[in-house]
């Protein structure tokens, strides 16, 4: 039994940051149903595919496994009219629509909350919603590329001599719906105390801020307007990427010891007379860098991690498929399998972080086809 295994969900999202959210508490033991338009969520149809006449591919499956689906036109009045009888027996609703879309169809968290009084109704959004705090940017559409560039972040990502760049995960999305799952439960817990549902809403341009926080205290503090750095650290170093004779790695001894056995590693031990404090270094880290840099630059990498490990804190700079090899991905049941409908095939996705002992998230099955339970879920909830 899974900790949210009394939960009903109905998921109206697509694309990334819904579905994400939504698959978070499947795989926690919700029953999330995901309420698609006809046609179903635009990623079904995204690539890459295992056949051709995959039924969807690996963009939907990896973010909506352990779902059921039911197909509903919400400009049907039969099907509005289901929407609501499952509205009546459900604990949440999450969608991310635009600002108003809902409203179109006479579907806004108002008119849900009349029929459930005790529904947490959760809108995850570009920008927000009005409820919460109304501003000029809302209804306007919006992905991952643009919050994170609104946000803050390509501001800050790349290297001094190259243009804004985004970070590679869509963290718009996936960070927005981490953050928007733990108020979906803030919700629950308050409800649980007072019977009382409530409104939920995650913007991702707000998320982005709320990443990039160390940006905002230091612009509070200093005036200053960070900007690109690679892979250094304003504060700290040596917390950098440096490059061994058979790929990078990354060092993190910004501390007083941790420097101290780096030193000891590179046989330098006068750096640590010169070098005594962190603020030494940091003024002096273009020097300090081409030292340690030099004395990897004709060494393996696995020479370097065998001197530095359990000494100071480093690790190879690896690609997903070092990610597939690495034993403790597999010891930590973070790659799994699941069925890709129409092939004989399985397919891999990422596992689940979250680890509980006494209700251990399950990654669940596969996606569902589009409309797959349409039956079984009006049937069940409307018991």
């Amino acid at each position: 039994m899974g900790a949210l295994s009394d939960l009903r969900v109905l998921d109206l999202t697509q694309v990334l940051a819904g579905p994400y959210c939504t698959m978070l508490l499947a795989d926690m033991g919700a029953d999330v149903v995901k309420i698609e338009r006809p046609g179903g969520d635009l990623m079904r149809s995204k690539q890459p595919f295992t056949e051709e006449d995959d039924p969807y591919g690996g963009y939907f499956q990896s973010v909506n496994r352990g779902k059921r689906s039911v197909e509903l036109d919400f400009g049907d009045e039969s099907d509005r009219a289901d929407f609501l009888r499952l509205v009546e027996k459900a604990d949440v609703v999450v969608e991310n629509y635009r600002a108003g879309t809902m409203e179109r169809f006479d579907l806004e968290y108002e008119r849900l909350r009349e029929r459930n009084p005790e529904l947490i109704y959760a809108s995850i959004r570009g920008f927000g919603d009005p409820r919460t705090g109304e501003t000029d940017r809302q209804g306007r559409p919006a992905f991952d590329l643009i919050a994170q560039a609104l946000g803050g972040v390509m501001e800050i990502t790349g290297h001094p001599d190259g243009p804004p760049t985004k970070v590679g995960p869509g963290i718009g999305d996936l960070f927005a719906a981490v953050l928007h799952g733990m108020g979906i439960l803030g919700a629950l817990h308050h409800r649980e105390r007072t019977g009382e549902g409530q409104y939920v809403d995650t913007a991702m341009y707000d998320s982005m801020v709320s990443m990039c926080e160390r940006t905002v205290y230091q612009h509070s503090y200093t005036s200053d307007v960070p900007g690109r750095e690679g892979n250094a650290h304003p504060t700290l170093f040596p917390y950098d990427a440096f490059e061994a004779w058979d790929g990078y790695l990354v060092v993190a001894a910004f501390s007083d010891g941790h420097w101290q056995s780096l030193c000891e590693a590179m046989n330098r031990p006068e750096l640590v007379e010169e070098y005594p404090t962190g603020d030494d270094r940091l003024e002096d880290r273009e020097r300090l860098r081409a030292e340690i840099e030099s004395w990897m630059a004709d060494k393996t990498m696995k020479t370097v991690l065998d001197k530095l490990d359990g000494l100071v804190p480093c690790a190879p700079v690896q690609d997903v498929s070092d990610v597939f090899a690495d034993p403790h991905i597999h010891d930590r049941d973070m790659l799994v399998s699941v069925e890709q409908p129409g092939s004989d095939e399985t397919v891999t996705i990422a596992g689940t972080p979250i680890k509980m002992t006494e209700t251990p998230p399950e990654p669940g099955t596969r996606a569902p086809l589009l409309d797959e339970h349409h039956e079984s879920v009006l049937r069940e909830w409307n018991r």
